[in-house]
């Protein structure tokens, strides 16, 4: 929909005829809420009676050569202008608004105002001082170059009315678009900037529950059941399964180690009287050779091998390394021959 001029329609000629004359209605457009009629009648324009229900027998009706539908509300109207940047390849967009209401409806259809952006558009290209106010910045600097344009606009507004007959018209404000490529660029950098946010709030949730998953373990079995359970992620019945079971292991494993400490001590024992039987061979074997025979040592031997020590120091304080070397004569001199059989007559 255009504004303020919504529409234009050439008419015919009306015919005289027998009675009154009179415009069919189907010859005029219909029209919206808001605007009026304007006829062109010879060259001059004449606004139908606003608010009026239309009269196919009017003198301006019947004697015009066209209409006009011009809408007479107050309308927000937007006008835009290129600003250059610093570079050739860049350029601002600005964009104003303006507050616009026809005043004079005949003069805005003389006119054929069909788009008031138009002659805004051609008010906005007027002022040359607001290219200069973004000549000298990046696009990057596109909050700079608002700033600039705003006081611009501000002083130029007020300088230089924006003017278009028929209508008032009022300076509302002014914006700086944002170009696309800044845009899409600086919402790829903020959507990675929220993603990393999001992935380090992720991981940082994380720690904490495995801080608090660990500290819960630290405090035992017992703590990380209960935590199973809550979470859902274990049956109560599963957990009496499994302490069912660690206990009959247990008990299995106790069995083993008490078996294997009975076995080593048997094979300690056997040991330990087979190293008894080879030192009384070995003694035996000696006396033999050296012909004399100590009946006490010999006495002492087989008491040992006859008897089980409780413990390796009881096997050790059974035989005293005194007892097993040479006698000692009570006058303090040696006599390897006394106490021994001399030859087989002593045996008598």
């Amino acid at each position: 929909m255009t504004f303020p001029v919504v529409a234009e329609q050439m008419l015919n000629p009306v015919q005289r005829g027998f009675f009154s004359r009179r415009r069919r209605r189907a010859d005029v457009p219909q029209l919206p809420p808001g605007a009026v009629y304007v006829f062109q009648v010879n060259g001059r324009y004449s606004v139908y009676p606003e608010g009026i229900t239309f009269d196919p027998t009017h003198l301006d009706a019947v004697d015009a050569t066209s209409v006009s539908l011009v809408d007479t509300r107050a309308r927000l109207v937007e006008a835009e202008r290129v600003i250059p940047s610093v570079s050739e390849a860049d350029a601002f967009t600005v964009r104003a608004s303006f507050t616009c209401q026809v005043t004079d409806a005949a003069t805005v259809a003389r006119q054929g105002v069909l788009d008031a952006a138009v002659p805004l558009r051609a008010y906005l290209a007027g002022d040359n001082e607001l290219a200069r106010a973004s000549a000298a910045h990046r696009i990057e600097e596109v909050n700079a170059v608002r700033e600039q344009v705003a006081r611009r606009m501000a002083a130029y507004t007020t300088i230089i009315p924006p003017r278009i007959i028929g209508m008032s018209v009022e300076f509302v404000g002014i914006e700086v678009l944002t170009p696309d490529d800044l845009r899409t660029w600086e919402q790829e950098v903020r959507d990675e900037r929220r993603m990393q946010e999001l992935v380090r709030g992720q991981r940082d949730f994380e720690s904490d529950d495995v801080h608090r998953i660990a500290e819960l373990l630290s405090q035992g079995s017992h703590f990380a059941d209960a935590f199973g359970v809550a979470r859902n992620d274990i049956s109560p019945h599963a957990i009496a399964s499994r302490v069912h079971q660690v206990a009959a292991d247990d008990k299995a494993h106790s069995r083993q180690v008490t078996a294997g400490d009975k076995q080593r001590a048997h094979e300690r024992e056997s040991a330990e009287r087979e190293a008894r039987q080879s030192l009384l061979l070995a003694v035996l074997n000696q006396s033999r050779e050296s012909g004399y025979v100590d009946h006490q040592l010999l006495q002492q031997l087989l008491d040992l091998g006859n008897r089980k020590p409780a413990n390796r120091s009881q096997a050790a304080g059974a035989l005293p390394p005194s007892d097993i070397s040479p006698r000692s004569v009570g006058d303090g001199t040696h006599d390897d021959r006394r106490g021994f059989i001399k030859d087989e007559d002593d045996l008598d």
